[in-house]
Formats: structure tokens, sequence, C-alpha cells
């Protein structure tokens, strides 16, 4: 399967080290560090593409894209590898990754066929919606599959960091939630304008199931297992909308084997366990991860605001303006 050059991706661990200058956003005590780290992200994110197609401008502007089902290992290794580089590249990298993302967004328009309204990939409510999803999705597969849940004090500085990732979207970073409350009432704010449909249903399963002619066996085996993972850790309406049936007696079995999976992603955690864990099935991702446990002390250990990264890196398309005006607009991390 062919696989895009460093120029043609939004992160690419050929491109240089992924931090030299400074410790990023978050830096090494940070909560973000901890579990984007973690080999439960990979079920997370399944978790989170998934769910992002529940928003109709989103799924519209991955099925008009296309670019999952030519290569939805590709695609899901890339858009994990980019988020794993926000939380702990260093700063200069993360802008400049950021900065690609949103030039590519800024060409995925259309039409979304439901309500007939156009949509943006760089629409400020979808791009909220893939950010809380994937840092939610993320966080929640941590707790069930990892060491358990976050401590009060954890989890106000994850909602914190998560905020400060949002400045390199287009959604307003005070709109992200501050607390496990906050996020429940983002979702009951947000049900009602999400469906699932035709085009969003393919791109759900596609994503969970890949066929082993696109991906490989690695992949397709590893996908399997990930997927009723990912299952097991939606609520019930969720799951509705999805059309995501799972037997009863496959949730029983990870309830009885939870204990054993959190030993399991203990061993994982240890780097060179987690890389050559993660590296088979999402290379890119496993790249950037080996980066990270390798990397020497930046120049500086400071921690740099988004901010701040501008003024040192250059003035990043984060905000485009321009998109923001769009109605209805939707966005992917994986349209391209």
């Amino acid at each position: 399967m062919p696989h895009p050059s460093a120029e043609d991706v939004p992160v690419s661990p050929e491109r240089g080290p992924l931090r030299s200058l400074d410790n990023g956003f978050f830096g090494p005590d940070s909560v973000s560090w901890r579990v984007w780290t973690s080999p439960t992200s990979l079920i997370g994110f399944q978790r989170a593409v998934v769910l992002e197609h529940f928003d109709p401008p989103l799924a519209a502007a991955v099925a008009d894209s296309g670019g999952i089902y030519e290569d939805p290992h590709g695609r899901l290794d890339q858009t994990l590898a980019y988020f794993l580089t926000v939380a702990v590249g260093d700063s200069r990298t993360v802008v400049q990754a950021a900065e690609f993302l949103m030039r590519i967004h800024a060409k995925a328009t259309g039409v979304e066929p439901i309500t007939g309204k156009r949509y943006s990939a760089n629409n400020p409510d979808s791009q909220l919606w893939i950010h809380i999803t994937g840092w939610h999705s993320v966080l929640k597969c941590y707790e069930l599959y990892g060491p358990g849940r976050l401590s009060k004090s954890d989890e106000d500085r994850y909602w914190a960091e998560c905020r400060i990732a949002a400045e390199l979207q287009t959604c307003d970073p005070a709109e992200v939630p501050r607390n496990r409350e906050e996020v429940k009432a983002y979702f009951e704010k947000v049900r009602p304008q999400l469906c699932s449909s035709e085009r969003a249903h393919r791109g759900m399963h596609y994503l969970l199931y890949p066929p082993l002619k696109k991906v490989g066996f690695r992949v397709w085996a590893a996908s399997r297992f990930t997927a009723i993972l990912s299952i097991h850790s939606l609520p019930t309406w969720m799951r509705r909308t999805g059309g995501f049936h799972q037997w009863r007696l496959i949730d029983f079995g990870i309830r009885v084997a939870q204990p054993f999976i959190r030993i399991g992603t203990r061993i994982a955690k240890k780097p060179w366990v987690g890389v050559n864990v993660i590296a088979p099935v999402a290379p890119v991702t496993g790249k950037v991860l080996r980066q990270h446990y390798k990397s020497a002390p930046p120049q500086d250990s400071a921690i740099v605001s988004p901010a701040r990264a501008r003024e040192l890196h250059g003035t990043m398309g984060s905000r485009l303006p321009d998109q923001q005006a769009v109605p209805g607009g939707g966005g992917a991390a994986l349209t391209r």
C-alpha cells in the first residue's frame, strides 16, 4: 500500500526532532503526556474518529474526500500521530503541524446533503466536536483499560490542557468543558444535532472494521480487538445512533477481563514495550512515540503558550476567520 511522502502529511518524524526547542505546551509533568502516550490511546482514538461521524457536516466532509476508503490505516495513523504531537511536541513542531492541517482543511468545502447547507472543514462547531470527542475518548479508554480514573485535580488539569490545545483550532477554547460534569452537559447540548446516515454509517463501520485487503492482517486483527473495546465504552444512546451492535456476552467478557487488560496496558506503558506494540499497527504514531521517549532535554525547559509559539515561529492559520463564517460547516481531522 503506498504511503504519502513527508511533505504530504501533517506529521512526519522525518522532518526533524520532535522536541528540541522547548517542552511544548504541557511539559513532562502534565496529565496530557501521561494520557496521550498510553497504549490505550489507540483504542480511544478509534472511538473518537468513529464518533466524529455523528456530526452531519463532518460526515459529509469525510465522505466527499473519500480518503478513508483509499487508505483507512494511513488516515487513522496520521491523525493520531498529529494529536500525539500536539501533546508532546515542542512549540515549533506543533504549530507547523497545525498550520499544515488547517491549510488542508481550508480546501475541504461542499454541501451537506441532509440539510443542504454548505460545510467547511475549519468550521468552529465541528472543530469543537472533533476536539472534545478526541480528548474525551482517549481519557475514557485510559480510565477504562489503563490505570483507572484520574483524581479530581488531575482531571481538572487534563481539561485545562485540552483548552490550551483547542487554541490550535478554529473553535473557541472557552467552550471546552472544564470537568466531567461539563463534558456530560456538552454531549447533552449537542445530542439533538447529532445523527447517523447511510454515508456516516458506512464511514463509522469502515473505520471500526477496515477490510483485510486494505490494511493487512496485523491492522485488520488489531482493529477487530480494539473495536469491541471501543464499542464497550459507548453509552447506550451512542450505540443506537451508530448501529453498533455487540452481544451482551462480549460486554460481560470485557468486564471480567478488565483487570487483565489493565495489567497488559501497564506493561505496554514501558517505553520499549509500548513503541513495539504501537509501531506495527500505527507506524507514524510509533515513530512519534519513539522520538518522544528518546528526545534529549530541549534547549529551553520552558512550557510555551500557543500564542507565544505563534510569535516565535510565525503567524499560524489556526483561526482562519473567513472559514468561521460558513454556516453549518463541518470538518474532519481525516479529511485530505
